[in-house]
């Protein structure tokens, strides 16, 4: 028998598929990343009760041989509280276990706020990249996005409707005129679609921020992108403590910013020396 991911809707009841309730109906056991949502969503389609196991990432090594067990005689669908498993949510590594047991995994269409959002922004996607939730720190914050914007790539991004206004002027921070393409509640009731500059789109949203969020940057020029401010002496210092080598540390700088790999190489170098 094979384990099914089955999508769900991610706010819209009514972009639910046949198969998905199909393969909901026919389950003999529906392995969920919350059981009550799981169970709501059920009883919406009108489907009888199931068995119900759930898995999340604080259970996921606990729970795993176990699933993988019921899934090698009875029809096991894993789902998630909205939209595609494995995507930022749950799903992934139970794939790979799966893959690694000899157990068949069948995935079904369905909906997806990446594939969505990517789509509704009108930015170039011959080649685009999820990022998923940018980091939780400012300055790491800062990285990720200057790391992003060098791939000259559009790129998909999550964030919570508590962090997204510093997400935002963290891109600014590097970024200015960069474009971003932002929706709130997509497939919901009240969804909102703006464009802009990172500020802009900042300005656009109601306070508090409330609801799912996901984001597009457009592919931007490296040369308009400006380095996240250092101070690189303590920086060096800081990595040489980590045991960096003088290499990894010329790498690690150029990717953030600072400067030219030869003459980080040589900063770094004189550094190492000096605290001998």
């Amino acid at each position: 028998m094979p384990l099914v991911l089955v999508p769900t809707p991610l706010g819209n009841l009514g972009d639910v598929t046949r198969r998905a309730i199909e393969a909901l109906r026919e389950a003999e056991l529906i392995v969920a990343e919350d059981t009550r949502v799981a169970r709501k969503l059920l009883s919406a389609l009108a489907i009888g009760p199931k068995e119900l196991w759930s898995y999340r990432e604080q259970n996921a090594e606990a729970v795993t041989a176990g699933i993988l067990e019921r899934a090698r005689s009875a029809n096991v669908v894993l789902v998630t509280d909205a939209g595609m498993p494995g995507i930022s949510d749950p799903g992934s590594e139970l794939v790979a276990a799966a893959r690694i047991a000899g157990i068949a995994v069948d995935v079904l269409p369905g909906p997806s706020a990446v594939i969505g959002v990517a789509a509704l922004s009108g930015f170039p996607l011959r080649r685009f990249v999820f990022e998923g939730f940018p980091p939780r720190t400012s300055s790491a914050r800062r990285e990720a996005f200057l790391h992003a914007l060098r791939a000259q790539a559009t790129t998909i991004w999550y964030e919570s409707p508590q962090r997204i206004v510093a997400t935002l002027a963290d891109l600014a921070a590097v970024a200015a005129d960069a474009q971003v393409f932002l929706v709130r509640e997509y497939t919901k009731r009240f969804e909102q679609q703006v464009l802009g500059t990172p500020l802009d789109v900042a300005a656009a949203l109601s306070t508090p921020v409330r609801g799912e969020i996901a984001f597009a940057i457009a592919p931007y020029a490296p040369a308009a992108i400006v380095p996240v401010a250092l101070d690189l002496d303590a920086e060096i210092d800081l990595l040489l403590e980590r045991g960096a080598s003088v290499a990894e540390i010329a790498r690690d700088l150029v990717r953030r910013g600072a400067g030219e790999r030869r003459d980080l190489y040589a900063r770094a170098s004189e550094r190492k020396s000096a605290r001998r």
